[in-house]
């Protein structure tokens, strides 16, 4: 191995540990009684009103309405800690099973699981041991029998092969430190005709990298967010197509929340 590859699963190694700490304590937070706390008040800069001009809940920040988070356990909505509300943008039907690519206390997993119904399930996968109890614990809370959470990374789900029929992500994507790997591990795991429907943050084209480093830092919770035709490039390498990925608000000068969805090509028909 040399020296360059040495330094970067460093970092890499580095990266997750910081991740994992921070989502841990967020965690505990919520365990304590608190809201959790990672972009700050406005979970990466912006109100949940800029982006869908309705009436939410403030203490989730996320865009999830009164009539979403009034049946949820009280600590999975203090746990929310993403950019978007991904369950606004998933189609999702009556037996389908779903997967949220890091679903911290599983407010997300939750909501999908009131979709796809008894006969459908959703999964949950978090790297976090805090959020993973937590989100079990959060699944008693509500009732819920048709959810499960896994612990494990992105970047290597635990799912078989063409296990999933929609892959939803809050604002997590953006975390990791190596996202041709995360979009690669989605495909695989989605049926073909699948779908992939995330939020997340994107960088916009032509900021100065210092300036964009610094506004990552006051957002604090990007690992080097992609612009928009970076996250394009990498979807199509790992063969999604009807690709969209649509801004929503401003988190800060040079970085926008966005709507990112895709799909999985059916399979050909012989």
């Amino acid at each position: 191995m040399s020296d360059t590859t040495k330094k970067v699963e460093t970092a890499s190694g580095g990266i997750a540990a910081t991740v994992r700490e921070k989502y841990g304590r967020a965690a505990l937070q919520v365990a304590s009684g608190e809201a959790a706390s990672c972009c700050g008040p406005t979970c990466c800069g912006g109100s949940a009103a800029e982006v869908l001009g309705a009436d939410v809940n403030p203490i989730t920040s996320n865009l999830y309405g009164d009539d979403q988070t009034a049946t949820l356990p009280e600590q999975a909505v203090l746990a929310s800690l993403g950019c978007g509300n991904p369950t606004a943008l998933a189609t999702l039907r009556e037996g389908e099973v779903v997967l949220d690519l890091g679903s911290g206390g599983g407010i997300d997993v939750l909501l999908s699981a009131k979709r796809v119904g008894p006969t459908g399930k959703a999964y949950g996968l978090d790297m976090t041991d805090e959020m993973v109890a937590l989100a079990r614990e959060n699944a008693v809370r509500a009732g819920a029998t048709n959810v499960e959470f896994l612990k494990g990374q992105i970047e290597a789900v635990p799912l078989p092969d063409a296990s999933v029929d929609v892959i939803i992500s809050n604002c997590v994507i953006n975390l990791s430190t190596d996202k041709p790997r995360v979009l690669a591990e989605a495909f695989r795991v989605l049926r073909p005709g699948g779908r992939l429907g995330v939020s997340d943050v994107i960088a916009d084209e032509g900021t100065d990298p210092v300036q964009l480093a610094a506004a990552e830092q006051r957002v604090g919770c990007l690992n080097g967010a992609l612009t928009q035709a970076q996250y394009r490039d990498l979807l199509l390498a790992a063969g999604f197509t009807g690709i969209t990925i649509t801004p929503t608000y401003q988190a800060e000068p040079g970085l926008h929340s966005a709507i990112v969805q895709a799909a999985r090509p059916a399979a050909q028909q012989p």
